[in-house]
């Protein structure tokens, strides 16, 4: 009874497919697809040179008193923008207006002195030439007078120094900039070993990266000496700075500087990109990447996806003249673009390989085909 039902299905199914061909309704057919390929040929390419960096102001300034005392008044908050003479601190000045107004007057005394020294020697210089009064005495007085126009000199620079010193009891900002952290607070004793704070002169900033030797002989060695590194670097492209969050940076920059010497412990050369920071958006410390566009001349350039990683090695699939593919062992270099690889060694030009679908292939297998006839 069960095998009877099996047949009546079996013969059910045959009668729709009749059907079905009979009312003029094709099957699907088994269609052969080519796989995507590329011919290898030479190009120029640009290749986006990313480095590590950290952000800096060229005019950061570390802000610390020139004189000891209490911390009367701190007139600026941390993040704050400033211009250059602007007040920050100020360090109780009562000592050293004492200072000064004590200056002064031993200044006045000086300057009695001295007139007092002066009217004596002119007096003895008249009484001498009417032959009254000794070489002796003449001489004598002069000492006096020259002895008193010196102790009115040491009495001026006291002024100055005290003045000088009053001045340092109100801190101002040496640059325009942004206010760092204040570990300080007000009533705090400081010193001139204290650290009151760090202005950022941050309409300028500098982005500090490290290049390797090997690539400053690649990049920059028609540029070792004097006036022709200069020039060099006179001619390098604008470089781009990319936060850590991958935002890039509106303004872009220059290479400003490059130390010629090799630091013997990383084998690095120190560099430095100078980016304008109209908006101030940029700040000391931050972190992120500098990347230079850098032409390369005359290289094969073919798509990731043709390439097959397995384990150490790095394959393509070479397409031969029977429509075959091989696997052939490459090297290429990453330019940075996250779409292509430069060959340096395994193809030529020339050759064709298979781009899409690389990964699914196997030794030997065809890979291109005729085109089916079109239907009229």
């Amino acid at each position: 009874m069960k095998r009877k039902s099996v047949l009546t299905g079996a013969v059910a199914i045959a009668m729709v497919v009749g059907g079905l061909t009979s009312c003029g309704l094709d099957m699907p057919k088994e269609v052969q697809t080519s796989y995507e390929t590329v011919t290898i040929e030479k190009k120029d390419i640009t290749v986006p040179i990313k480095f590590s960096a950290k952000l800096k102001g060229q005019t950061d300034v570390t802000i610390t008193p020139q004189v000891s005392g209490q911390l009367m008044k701190i007139c600026v908050t941390e993040g704050q923008q400033v211009k250059k003479g602007q007040t920050l601190f100020v360090i109780d000045s009562r000592n050293a207006q004492l200072d000064l107004e004590s200056a002064q007057a031993n200044l006045q005394a000086a300057l009695a002195s001295e007139n007092s020294a002066k009217l004596e020697y002119e007096s003895n210089k008249n009484l001498y030439e009417k032959k009254i009064v000794s070489k002796y005495m003449l001489d004598n007085s002069e000492n006096s007078y020259k002895q008193a126009q010196a102790t009115v000199a040491q009495a001026r620079a006291s002024v100055s120094r005290s003045r000088v010193n009053l001045s340092f009891c109100t801190i101002t900002a040496p640059v325009t900039g942004v206010i760092g952290e204040i570990p300080v607070r007000t009533g705090d004793q400081v010193s001139t070993a204290s650290q009151l704070t760090i202005v950022s002169g941050n309409t300028q900033m500098d982005a500090e990266f490290s290049v390797s030797e090997s690539l400053i002989e690649d990049i920059v060695s028609s540029g070792r000496k004097g006036s022709e590194r200069e020039r060099y670097i006179a001619s390098l492209p604008d470089v781009t700075f990319v936060m850590k969050n991958g935002t890039e940076y509106t303004h872009k920059g220059r290479i400003s500087s490059l130390t010629g010497m090799v630091n013997a412990t990383t084998g690095t050369i120190a560099c430095k990109a100078t980016f304008p920071n109209p908006e101030g958006q940029l700040f000391s410390g931050i972190q992120g990447t500098v990347v230079l566009p850098y032409a390369v001349q005359d290289v094969m350039v073919i798509p990731q996806v043709a390439v097959v990683r397995l384990q150490d090695k790095q394959q393509v699939f070479k397409v031969k003249a029977d429509s075959t593919a091989t696997a052939i062992d490459v090297t290429t270099e990453d330019i940075g673009n996250g779409q292509d690889f430069v060959v340096t060694s395994g193809l030529s030009v020339g050759d064709r390989i298979v781009t899409v679908g690389a990964n699914n292939l196997q030794e030997g297998q065809r890979v291109l085909f005729p085109e089916a006839p079109k239907e009229e």
